[in-house]
């Protein structure tokens, strides 16, 4: 009997092995597949992770994102600020960072954030984005503790997202 816990123990872990061997091929192989995703959903809003399968496309476009940056990021940077969706057949990628948010963004003209905090600085000229979201689409100043829009702060693509947040990854 303890031959066969130990055997179907064995069976069970060469399983699991194979289960995790095989995901991480499948992953492997969608994002090198993620262009061609995209060449046929066409859009798609579901923001995806960093995929090394994809890294000199994704340093393109980081550097067209980016013009004035030294260097491109490291491995670790991109595994934690890369992100892709699909656009019109294309893929694209955005960098999060302080106050880049790579989300589909609030586009609703009232802010229940810049309402709250214009009731306590009734009179501030900017209110933060801490208060109206990073994903706010306007800024707004304080006249008299109520929330009025200054501007846009974010230009919108036809899916919502920041334009000058995203850029097509080449292929290679």
């Amino acid at each position: 009997m303890a031959a066969f816990r130990l055997s179907a123990i064995g069976l069970f872990a060469s399983a699991l092995a194979f289960t995790a061997a095989a995901a991480g091929n499948a992953t492997a192989a969608a994002a090198q597949d993620l262009h061609k995703l995209c060449r046929q959903v066409k859009n798609d809003d579901t923001v995806r992770p960093y995929s090394h399968a994809l890294h000199a496309g994704t340093v393109k476009a980081f550097k067209k994102l980016f013009p004035e940056a030294k260097s491109a990021p490291q491995e670790s940077e991109l595994a934690t600020q890369a992100n892709y969706r699909c656009m019109n057949g294309k893929l694209l990628a955005c960098f999060v960072g302080a106050n880049l948010p790579c989300a589909k963004m609030n586009a609703a003209r009232d802010n229940p954030g810049a309402d709250e905090f214009c009731r306590t600085n009734p009179n501030v000229d900017v209110v933060p984005a801490f208060a109206t979201g990073h994903d706010a689409v306007y800024a707004y100043k304080c006249a008299a503790g109520k929330a009025v829009i200054t501007g846009q702060s974010w230009v919108l693509d036809k899916r919502g997202f920041a334009t000058k947040l995203w850029a097509e990854v080449p292929r290679y």
